[in-house]
């Protein structure tokens, strides 16, 4: 929301959760020189404190407090209800792919963001204790624009521009990253459920640029790539997690930042956020760091109860994508479209490290008491998919993506479901299926969505909700 001095915010962000108590922190995208008011919960106060400043604008954020249950927050004479993390029932919403590749900033707001103004009707009903983003919560494919050594990323840049062009040049990419989430910010539904539901935040591809890691590693090394990395990565922080180089909150893994991967655990559930971009390359998913705290993770879960919800930015589970990649390589001018196919698990270079993963997964499902789902964007589909772990247990793959990004062609869906009947089998005797959500005749629903994940009585279930054909039937997870 903004406040009459032209204030965004407050735009919640989850830090940890700790015994009984959340840590919260709220951003704001003040106008230069204008200081934030202080938050207020309980008795205490959290002055805002200045993390950047851009040409017009500083960045403020406020670290505060609220019990593990819920509460409440004020700011500006306002009060904010927070809903928190029951023992008993809870409610958890799941978005990805907020945008568009091209004009997204030039989209008729009421039609770009009509699937928000469904989620916070939603949160209206019964709350949400937080908002998971799965990926791509901007599209800064044309951030590179209107600069000349990136105007043409990534097909041609200098390969040894000078430092002027360099300082130039990440001035230019800073500048267009915050016109890109300072927009998406000031979406009146957005804004009103950023300042009452705590985000949790997964970087994708385009959060950077289209490809980001399956790109040639040429581009992405260059002077010119490490710009954009950086700027995009910057943004990242301040806009995804309110926090700066050094200071991230104590959810992530690694203060140092070298991966972005996150975990938050409380009232027997726990969210996994591995981070797939930082230290992606062409042949490449995770580094080292990143596959520690998989392991990390893994070994936690393995020792208690509780329901694991994993977050993959990409889906963990799909059809035969091998298939597809090796034919679109045969054909010339299909090839432009190998970096979207390398990007996913299923690819012939991530192979090795999809087995991983899904071996990681399978043990940490076969614990006694302890359950896992997987959780996914990206494809701009919804749908759902089971790995058979045997003894009747199946490992679920949940996909919803995009709150606003418009869904391809019907054809294409179908397309994707007649590869999905070959099926895929990764882990010798743990087969994976594509199967339809529940309501939905075929394997892929071609409608812009969001996931509601739900907890009643100590069960789980999810549910889509779909642009045409609306809430399907709860899935027993």
């Amino acid at each position: 929301m903004t406040s009459g001095t032209g204030v965004s915010g407050p735009i919640l962000f989850l830090d940890a959760a700790e015994g009984e108590t959340l840590h919260l922190a709220a951003l704001f995208i003040a106008p230069s020189g204008t200081v934030p008011g202080d938050i207020r919960a309980g008795d205490a106060a959290a002055a805002p404190v200045l993390l950047a400043r851009y040409r017009h604008a500083d960045i403020w954020r406020a670290r505060f407090a609220l019990p593990l249950g819920g509460g409440s927050y004020g700011w500006q004479g306002q009060v904010f209800e927070v809903a928190g993390f029951g023992d008993g029932g809870l409610r958890l919403a799941y978005v990805s792919c907020n945008g568009e590749e091209t004009g997204d900033m030039e989209r008729e707001g009421s039609e770009r963001n009509a699937m928000w103004a469904r989620l916070r009707a939603a949160h209206g009903e019964a709350p949400f204790a937080a908002l998971l983003h799965g990926g791509d919560q901007v599209y800064a494919d044309e951030v590179t624009e209107g600069h000349p050594a990136s105007n043409d990323w990534p097909e041609h840049y200098p390969g040894h521009p000078d430092a002027s062009e360099l300082e130039s040049l990440r001035g230019h990419l800073r500048e267009r990253f915050l016109e890109r989430y300072a927009a998406i910010y000031a979406a009146p539904d957005v804004a009103w459920l950023a300042a009452r539901v705590p985000s949790l935040m997964q970087w994708d591809d385009h959060d950077i640029c289209d490809g980001w890691g399956s790109l040639p590693r040429a581009a992405t090394a260059s002077a010119v790539g490490r710009a954009l990395f950086a700027a995009a990565r910057e943004a990242f922080l301040l806009f995804q997690a309110a926090a700066a180089e050094g200071d991230l909150p104590p959810r992530f893994a690694d203060p140092s930042g070298a991966h972005l991967g996150w975990s938050v655990e409380a009232a027997g559930v726990r969210l996994y956020a591995p981070d797939l971009r930082s230290q992606r390359g062409r042949r490449q998913v995770m580094g080292p760091e990143g596959w520690a705290m998989a392991e990390q993770v893994a070994h936690a879960a393995r020792q208690g109860d509780g329901h694991t919800f994993l977050l993959s930015s990409v889906p963990l589970l799909g059809p035969r994508l091998s298939l597809l990649e090796f034919a679109m390589m045969a054909v010339p001018h299909m090839q432009k479209y190998e970096d979207d196919l390398r990007d996913q698990w299923q690819s012939r270079a991530h192979r090795g490290e999809w087995r991983r993963m899904l071996r990681l997964v399978r043990d940490m499902a076969e614990a006694d008491g302890h359950d896992i789902t997987a959780v996914s964007g990206e494809i701009h589909l919804a749908t759902r998919a089971v790995m058979e772990l045997g003894g009747g247990r199946v490992l679920n793959q949940l996909v919803a993506s995009g709150i606003a990004h418009r869904p391809p062609p019907v054809a294409w869906a179908r397309t994707l479901g007649t590869l999905a009947c070959l099926g895929e089998s990764p882990l010798q005797g743990h087969p994976i299926r594509i199967r339809p959500l529940p309501g939905q005749r075929h394997r892929y629903a071609a409608e812009r969505n969001w996931l509601l994940l739900q907890r009643i009585g100590g069960s789980w279930s999810a549910r889509w909700d779909l642009e045409d054909s609306g809430m399907t039937d709860p899935l027993p997870l």
